[in-house]
């Protein structure tokens, strides 16, 4: 690609879910929000339903995953075109003002078969009842840009127990859990009668509201984001399922620049903040309350891993450019970098796919194979092409967050 542009200019979209806040990504993009409409969420990527637009030299823009199928090979490289046939990762910004649905993503194998049933009985793929949006895994990873809450996984046996014993009202499911039986503990509130939900939990609630309302309880606290969801998803006389997972979840507090990773099977739930996130190029989530969106109980139930998790907090490693840190997970599909730029700094760096750069702070300079980008700044992003050799200079000091592949894949 020697004679060829190789890196452009890269718009994302922003998907107005209703949890989202309505100031930090506008301002993030430099947009104007006078009617207060919620900014969930601003992908970068190539997923069929949402893709980013490539901006070319003459002006001229292209949708991100129309612009890799022209040369796929090329545009991705040839190790990740054969290993995954399109652009392995997406990419997002996330603000969550409210919190998100109890979910599970499935794993690989999973997802291309229940797709592929879907589709044979004819599903819309926008149907709201539908629970499979592609034929891929969704591992992903987070990293805080703000102090962020997060559910991730069953607690520890112990812990859990001990959780069990000590709220009143949830005191009936210690024998059910016994030692250490994961699977009969959840599968007793998922596939509970409404009514007897309503019924266990009212008295929880009536005991914690009031002191949520007073400000006496804290975001260290299940009872504070029990509280909270009561708020926002009880509908009617109906208490919403997914409180119970409030307990039995680990609570994990993540400080600005701490990452976590998400596997197939692992149950979780945002709760608040700010992060940057990727993951694979999927967009199938199965959810297990917490939301008005569709719930299939058997369905989740089919993923989740029935297992204590004890949370990993990822911190950077050194890359191979001075001030850039990686994050590396277990999985091929993708690979997180922040790249910290002094004013005047310059680095090179070399695509090992289609990579995506975002300016998070500051201000950058970008060239590479004699094509020169004006100063990107905070908010706007660019691609760069696989086996480009790319340049960056800090037009002021500068934090980028770079979407990759591990080097070996």
């Amino acid at each position: 690609m020697s004679n060829s542009v190789t890196i452009y200019r890269l718009e994302g979209n922003v998907q107005h879910y209703a949890w989202g806040g309505t100031r930090f990504i506008p301002a993030l993009l430099h947009l104007e929000n006078p009617d207060n409409k919620p900014f969930a969420e601003y992908w970068l990527g190539a997923h069929e339903n949402v893709p980013a637009v490539v901006v070319k030299p003459d002006g001229s823009r292209q949708p991100l995953n129309e612009f890799i199928r022209s040369n796929p090979a090329a545009l991705l490289g040839e190790k990740v075109y054969r290993a995954f046939g399109r652009l392995p990762y997406l990419f997002k910004v996330l603000d969550v003002k409210d919190m998100l649905s109890i979910q599970v993503h499935p794993d690989k194998k999973s997802a291309a078969a229940a797709f592929a049933e879907e589709n044979k009985k004819g599903i819309a793929l926008n149907a709201p009842d539908r629970n499979y949006k592609d034929d891929n895994h969704k591992p992903e990873l987070m990293y805080a840009l703000s102090e962020f809450w997060l559910l991730h996984g069953f607690k520890p046996a112990d812990a859990l127990l001990h959780q069990l014993q000590t709220v009143p009202e949830l005191q009936f499911l210690a024998p059910v859990f016994g030692k250490d039986n994961y699977a009969a503990l959840y599968e007793k509130v998922m596939n509970m009668e409404q009514q007897e939900v309503n019924s266990r939990l009212q008295p929880l609630l009536d005991r914690i509201v009031p002191m949520y309302e007073k400000g006496l309880l804290n975001k260290n606290q299940e009872d504070f984001w029990a509280a909270r969801a009561a708020g926002t998803f009880n509908q009617g006389n109906q208490v919403d399922r997914g409180i119970f997972s409030i307990y039995f979840f680990n609570l994990v507090h993540l400080q600005p620049g701490e990452t976590i990773f998400q596997d197939a099977g692992i149950p979780h739930a945002y709760l608040e903040g700010q992060n940057m996130e990727i993951m694979a190029n999927s967009d199938n989530v199965l959810r297990g309350g917490l939301t008005v969106k569709h719930i299939d109980v058997n369905e989740l139930m089919k993923h989740v891993r029935f297992e204590p998790v004890v949370p990993k907090v990822i911190t950077g490693v050194p890359g191979s450019a001075d001030g850039e840190a990686v994050f590396p997970t277990p999985v091929n599909d993708f690979e997180l970098r922040c790249i910290t730029l002094e004013k005047d700094q310059t680095i090179q760096l070399q695509a090992h796919t289609s990579d995506i750069f975002f300016v998070y702070k500051g201000a950058i300079a970008a060239q590479s194979n004699g094509t020169a980008l004006a100063p990107i700044s905070s908010g706007q992003a660019m691609l760069a092409v696989a086996g480009a050799t790319v340049e960056l200079k800090g037009a002021e000091q500068a934090v980028v967050f770079r979407a990759t592949v591990p080097a070996a894949t």
